[in-house]
């Protein structure tokens, strides 16, 4: 069913949330009860904003950014009237709601919203029978508050000093050819992306390929990874030191190697065999001074031949235009997200997830009437699409919305990009000198640095 076409289909199921339809065809109503039943935060007295409302509001904090937490209630008119029929709630009583919600409602809708979305769009577009995923971390500032620096805690520089902001680690598992998230975990900046990605591991389906990058070879992750399921595959590139001995050779870059398994792994871990096999392709890039090689998992020639293995690796940086989604275009490249205690981050964070999910899955249904790849589908066109239909809800007679929706869903075509130009370089470079004045830092005790 079309998330856009029959936008008032839902209305009387809950009218006070009137401008959130587009997502309510993606986020089906039943997950958010059972995410309340779940987490034990269901409502269970009669409030002006009831917790199911409070999910609703965190996930429109999301998606608009430039208004106050307040203001937002308001515009998607999600506080129930209260005595005179007014719907204006105080800021303090937005607080205090969301503060009731916690986190864990967020983190368990997106953990059953993701898992539906994500395998499902990465079955629909599948290389050689496998469905395609990369893993990979990346940071997060968040508000500067004191409670938020004990729990989160600062990266160190060294002669440079300490962030300015506290840091949130995130770690997250990608269907590469749609960007919807299958799995993600979070947590202070200290801790490694190694130890995020632990929890998700388990997460990754059978037949399929993970791509990723040399921070995971380690015998440990992969190993695990493919043994523990069936045709669980993985592919990264090898480090300049990486050595290995060769079993057999398919031709002059293309061989089966045997890598051994150190000591120390194993006695970490005792169940890690002494040695484990791979296939090694090597390649050189016409920008590239050396040779770089691949290890993989998939040590069948003919069936995965090298020369779409090699153009299939760089498939992994997908993941970074992914999260440069969230932090340039959602999170509109402001200096922090907005909450200041531990508990709102993480249910601001949770929300800001499942709300990048539900814009990519409209993208693939989309890319669906267009014909084109999702990655054909521009994220910014997309997302203000949404926050203009959210607006149009909010002021427009409930008889104008489909024929409105219609006229846009018949512009389809100027949510197509242009095909990539793969020949196009962008050395990194500084764009911005940075400021000659001082740096602007609080005193930072030993506790909040950690």
């Amino acid at each position: 069913m079309s998330f856009l076409g029959s936008a008032l289909e839902e209305l009387a199921d809950q009218p006070s949330a009137a401008s959130l339809d587009t997502f309510r065809r993606s986020l089906d109503a039943r997950w958010i009860e059972e995410a309340l039943e779940a987490t034990g935060t269901a409502t269970l007295r009669k409030r002006r904003l009831p917790a199911q409302q409070v999910i609703w509001l965190v996930l429109g904090m999301a998606l608009v950014r430039d208004r106050p937490i307040a203001e937002i209630v308001s515009h998607l008119d999600l506080a129930l009237p209260g005595q005179g029929g007014t719907a204006i709630v105080a800021p303090s009583s937005v607080a205090q709601a969301r503060s009731r919600l916690g986190p864990e409602p967020l983190e368990w809708l997106f953990n059953k919203s993701a898992a539906t979305w994500a395998h499902e769009s990465a079955r629909d577009d599948e290389w050689r029978g496998l469905a395609l995923y990369a893993i990979d971390g990346t940071t997060l500032r968040v508000s500067d508050s004191e409670t938020n620096r004990a729990h989160f805690g600062l990266a160190m520089g060294g002669a440079r000093g300490t962030s300015g902001y506290p840091l949130v680690r995130l770690a997250a598992l990608m269907a590469v050819k749609s960007h919807v998230l299958a799995r993600a975990a979070f947590g202070p900046y200290a801790t490694s992306e190694l130890a995020l990605c632990r929890e998700l591991w388990a997460h990754i389906p059978e037949h399929s390929l993970t791509i990723l990058d040399r921070n995971f070879l380690n015998a440990n992750v992969l190993v695990g990874l493919h043994d523990a399921a069936v045709e669980r595959h993985w592919m990264t590139r090898a480090k300049s030191n990486t050595q290995w001995k060769v079993v057999k050779s398919y031709g002059r870059y293309d061989k089966l190697v045997e890598l051994s398994v150190s000591s120390a792994a194993r006695k970490q871990h005792p169940e890690l065999p002494t040695t484990f096999t791979a296939r090694a392709v090597s390649y050189r890039h016409p920008r590239s001074k050396g040779r770089q090689w691949l290890l993989t998992s998939l040590a069948d020639p003919n069936k995965y031949p090298a020369l779409e293995l090699i153009e299939l690796y760089h498939e992994r940086w997908e993941i970074e235009l992914g999260y440069d989604e969230i932090k340039t275009h959602m999170l509109q490249r402001e200096e922090t997200i907005r909450s200041r205690t531990p508990a709102n981050v993480m249910q601001e964070i949770w929300g800001i997830l499942i709300t990048f999910n539900l814009i990519r899955c409209e993208m693939v249904n989309i890319a669906k009437q267009a014909d084109v790849p999702p990655t054909r589908i521009s994220f910014v066109t997309a997302m203000r699409f949404i926050r203009d239909e959210w607006a149009w809800c909010a002021v427009a007679s409930p008889g104008s919305i489909p024929a409105k929706l219609q006229r846009m869903r018949d512009k389809v075509l100027r949510f197509v990009l242009p095909q990539r130009r793969r020949e196009r370089v962008f050395p990194r470079a500084v764009k911005i000198k940075m400021s000659n004045y001082a740096k602007k830092r609080r005193p930072t005790s030993r506790r909040s640095a950690k």
